[in-house]
């Protein structure tokens, strides 16, 4: 630990504003003269008292993470730094943690600012689909260059709305920061292993600088920091991609019908389900092994420059790109219902089979699936920002930001983002599937001479293999943000009156196109195409070391998409681009301007001093959501109760407009009841907007089921998304009370409540989409009507149509022969047709939820021992919960991310050597309501232990070692019951040894 003495100059004004209590607001020009001494502490336990002195003097609740050394934030990935914050909990991406949820709200409802100034975000879903997220992926930053990560867990006026959970602040480094004028230095260098890699490389490097320039008289400064890190790992696991859960009506659906003896033997049913009891059925089983590399590039580049003593202007530029590859395998049983044989179910109330048989009772092998797939993906961030502090005088500061950030995520191949080149052997005369245990067994009663393969030898090899589909899965995002922001602040006796205006644009696209070829017949007539050695043998059994594998069918292979796809070009005629139309493509724009008022003030009360920062935020936002869309240019009639929506030949924008305000308002009050003892309270009001897709100004639609004339009502459906959707809205109320009993030691205990409004759910509004009449309900079909009645032709929508298509096209109904009325005689609408009424599946704002919890934490470093521990425990509780036993043909909705979390970090400094290890817990968590149709998916719970220890040889020289995930646990998913397994990743650890040397 070591101390440095300094006048508060320029450099320790700088220092002043992140250490103070306002945080994102400008410091106040009369603390630039003062003489104060400044003690700077670094380490652990200076990161630990910095911290903990933002919670302790931050109006509301914070909570931080300090690096006080450049380049020693305390964990490599920002995102697992974050899950140590009370409150906070992450998701996980190949074993890394990416995206936070706050206090229960996951990552689209959680704002990141970067310096306070909002951040676009770029998320594309694995495995194609298109993107819609506005979530920030923390695993895009290094955490070489971060200063410090705020968390401000309560709403305030001058905070950029958008985080009902939490906005968060990530804080980067700036030359002022520098304790020192001069040019200073550090240069660090790791070697990584993850002990799940396969095929890249054992050790792969990280890299990381800093240079900090300052000069003497301290008008002028720049900081760069750059890093880049190679990563290479592997992932293996297994999935079910459908459960079909339904009552039991005393047979399995689409089963042999046991009174029917042409239909095969009946299911052998152990244990069944009571009549009415839910029961579910896997489609299929599947494994995978995916092999992965990503490179990560950061830098950033800040200049400052003081002309005066009244002025700081700050120019800044961060950059930061992720190349990501995923090479993955899987190999499949499908469970058409129709083979089962014999069905044991468990005892959960939700009854699931956990040893399945089925047999081919046409005696001829069915395929076992095999695909080859690939993810190339970047990641591109980029920010450029100004700041200008003027200190007008000793009473009053402003402050003008203005940056312009953007965020994409893009394919890095030809052949899309996600590509799938399905393969097939038709090898499989029986199989089955054990649930029973942790681990599923597939089981596969193998046959390669039935087909006639090429060389029957009762092993799977390459001789069995053919092709069947390639799907080319092409996704991007683009988002951009320009915001410009004008601060004040003017100080009183008392406090300060905090005031601003804002103005922040949004642009995001989104694009998603699916390009599919299909090639052979999945094996059964093209076993053996492939060219020789183009697949490897993999024995699946060993790869799967943390479970038990008795009995699993383990033969399978990996495989190059690029060759095999290039091969399957070459032999089928066809293009390896992804270069079909776009099936989305969705430009959502929000135009936002704000303003905001604030009194924060200070003073005491019957002795015990308090502060009281209270406002209001007035913010209005326009919304333009447009949608690239062939659009249909009418409903034909084509028979009697045929319809057929055609489509013009070429692509157009549509696009909705629509518009809110909000006025939000802001308290905070704390008071120090007794010494250092500190109770809080604090209310607010905040929003968080809708994701891109449920703002989609798109729509599709489906033909009616018959004439509306008849029907007597709307029959035709279309789906789509509601550009008028308005934020979520919250009123958060938040108690604590916190006692620092010594200098990097506390206690809390906080309760916090949010009634939260306008979720989003579906509903069936009846409306008219794109301007589609009806030609069955217009003076057409009004006047055939009356003319089939004056002939006393009974009415139904065959004489109906027929007397419609004669009128329109001038033919005597009687002499019309059955070739005319099956002729092309399609009825077109017209202008005098009335508007079509079609039932709209759409997102509406027609929810309400409470969610509550308490927070518990404790910090504390014993005397001159060189030991301390942290820990905290939060409670997430929802009124809102998914019904496991419902009926699955009802969409429910509940809170997803809702789960308990604790930390506990021991801490040891002391003569050079820093060291701490973490142990991180989340409950099990439900994490959507549709994982197929109207399924849940639930998160089981999940517990890690991190660790780092650092010895300085030197003051400038400190060799580490840090691992991640050391105990290598696994993460699964499940269904209504834990039986119904989603997903199983078996994951590993992560181990640097790092070198880092400062000039």
């Amino acid at each position: 630990m070591t101390h440095t003495i300094l006048k508060k100059t320029k450099i320790a004004t700088s220092l002043s504003l992140i250490l103070g209590s306002g945080l994102l607001f400008p410091v106040h020009a009369q603390d630039a003269k003062d003489d104060v001494e400044v003690i700077q502490v670094t380490g652990i336990r200076g990161s630990v008292q910095e911290s903990m002195g933002i919670k302790r003097d931050s109006a509301g609740v914070v909570d931080a993470i300090s690096a006080v050394d450049i380049g020693k934030f305390p964990d490599t990935n920002l995102a697992e730094s974050l899950q140590r914050i009370t409150g906070i909990s992450i998701s996980r991406n190949n074993g890394e943690g990416n995206q936070v949820t706050a206090r229960g709200f996951g990552p689209d409802f959680n704002m990141v600012t970067l310096n306070g100034r909002t951040m676009p975000g770029s998320a594309l879903p694995g495995g194609g689909g298109a993107p819609n997220s506005r979530a920030f992926d923390f695993s895009d930053l290094a955490s070489e260059s971060v200063r410090a990560v705020e968390v401000y867990k309560t709403g305030r006026a001058s905070i950029a709305t958008g985080g009902i959970g939490a906005s968060i602040n990530i804080r980067t480094s700036r030359p002022f920061d520098a304790a020192e004028t001069g040019f200073t230095a550090s240069v660090g260098a790791k070697a990584l292993t993850d002990t799940t890699n396969r095929v890249g490389d054992d050790v792969t490097p990280e890299v990381s600088g800093m240079i900090n320039f300052v000069s003497d008289d301290e008008t002028f400064g720049f900081t760069f920091t750059g890093s880049f890190q190679q990563r290479d790992s592997a992932s293996q696991g297994a999935f079910v991609n459908q459960w079909r859960v339904n009552p039991f009506d005393g047979s399995i659906p689409q089963s042999p019908d046991p009174s029917n003896p042409d239909s095969g033997d009946p299911v052998v049913l152990n244990n069944a389900p009571a009549m009415g009891q839910l029961f579910a059925i896997p489609s299929d089983l599947r494994y995978f092994m995916a092999d992965r590399e990503r490179e990560r590039t950061n830098a950033q580049l800040t200049f400052q420059y003081a002309p005066s003593d009244n002025m700081v202007a700050t120019l800044d530029y961060t950059y930061s790109k992720q190349d990501l590859f995923e090479a993955r395998a899987e190999q499949s049983i499908w469970m058409d219902d129709r083979y089962f044989t014999e069905l044991t179910f468990d005892d959960e109330t939700v009854k699931t089979p956990i040893h399945i048989t089925q047999e081919r009772r046409d005696l001829l092998p069915r395929d076992l699936g095999l695909a080859m797939q690939e993810l190339n993906q970047v990641n591109e961030n980029k920010s450029i920002g100004l700041n200008i502090e003027y200190f007008v005088n000793d009473d009053l500061t402003l402050e003008f930001d203005f940056h312009n950030s953007s965020a994409e995520g893009r394919p890095d191949a030809p052949y899309g983002t996600w590509t799938n080149l399905g393969l097939g052997a038709n090898v499989v005369r029986g199989q089955g599937a054990d649930f029973s245990g942790d681990f599923p067994i597939m089981l596969v009663d193998y046959d390669d001479v039935a087909r006639g393969n090429l060389n029957p030898n009762g092993v799977l090899d390459q001789d069995d293999v053919g092709t069947s589909i390639l799907d080319m899965n092409y996704s991007l995002q683009d988002t951009e943000i320009t915001q410009a922001r004008l601060d004040g602040s003017y100080a009183m006796d008392s406090g300060s009156i905090n005031f601003g205006i804002e103005s922040r644009s949004m642009e995001s696209t989104s694009l998603q196109s699916l390009t599919r070829h299909t090639m052979g017949n999945w094996g059964i007539e093209n076993p053996g195409e492939l060219p020789a050695g183009i697949l490897t043998p993999l024995d699946l059994a060993k790869e799967f070391s943390d479970f038990n594998t008795t009995g699993i069918f383990s033969q399978g292979f990996t495989g190059s998409v690029a060759e095999l796809g290039a091969f399957a070009a070459s032999e089928y005629g066809f293009n390896l681009v992804a270069d079909n139309p776009f099936a989305t493509n969705r430009t959502i724009k929000e135009d936002i301007t704000a303003v905001y008022f604030e009194f924060d003030l200070d003073g005491e009360l019957n002795g015990m001093p308090y502060n009281l920062l209270t406002g209001v935020r007035y913010e209005n936002t326009d919304v333009t959501s447009i949608a690239n869309i062939s659009l249909p240019s009418g409903i034909a009639w084509e028979g009697n109760n045929d319809f057929n929506v055609r489509f013009g030949s070429d692509m157009e924008d549509v696009s909705v407009d629509s518009s809110y305000d909000h006025i939000l308002p802001a308290l905070d009050f704390d008071i120090e009841v007794a010494e250092n003892m500190i109770a809080r309270f604090s209310y607010s009001k905040t929003i968080a907007r809708p994701t891109y897709n449920n703002l989609s100004a798109a729509a599709t639609v489906s033909p009616p089921s018959g004439p509306t004339l008849l029907t007597g009502g709307a029959t035709a459906t279309a789906s789509s998304g509601n550009p008028a959707l308005v934020p979520l809205e919250s009123d958060n109320l938040d108690l604590s009370f916190e006692y620092y009993f010594d200098e990097t030691s506390y206690v809390s205990l906080g309760f916090y409540d949010k009634r939260v409004k306008n979720f989003i759910g579906n509903e069936q509004v009846e409306e008219n989409i794109f301007g589609l009449r009806d030609a069955t309900a217009g003076p057409r079909a009004q006047a055939a009507a009356a003319e089939l009645e004056r002939l006393g032709i009974p009415l139904s929508d065959t004489t109906l149509f027929n007397m419609v298509a004669a009128m329109e096209n001038g033919v005597d109904y009687d002499s019309m022969t059955d070739e005319q009325f099956e002729a092309a005689y399609d009825v077109l609408p017209n202008a005098d047709d009335p508007l079509m009424t079609f039932i709209n599946s759409k997102p509406v704002n027609n929810r309400a939820a409470n969610i509550y919890g308490f927070e518990l934490a404790a910090q504390h470093f014993f005397g001159e021992s060189g030991f301390g521990v942290m820990g905290n425990y939060t409670t997430v509780t929802g009124d809102i919960g998914f019904d496991n036993n419902a009926d699955p043909s009802v969409t429910q909705f509940a809170l997803v991310g809702l789960s308990d979390t604790a930390n506990l970090i021991l801490m040891y400094e002391k003569e050079g050597i820093q060291a701490r290890i973490a142990y991180n817990w989340r409950d099990k968590f439900l994490d959507t309501t549709s994982q197929y149709v109207n399924e849940p998916g639930y998160t089981e719970a999940y517990s890690q232990i991190d660790f780092s220890v650092s010895y300085d040889f030197s003051e400038d020289l400190t060799v580490s070692l840090e691992g991640i995930n050391i105990t290598e646990e696994n993460a699964r998913r499940h269904g209504r019951t834990s039986a119904m397994l989603w997903r199983l990743d078996e994951l590993g650890a992560r181990y640097a040894v790092g070198v880092r040397y400062k000039f």
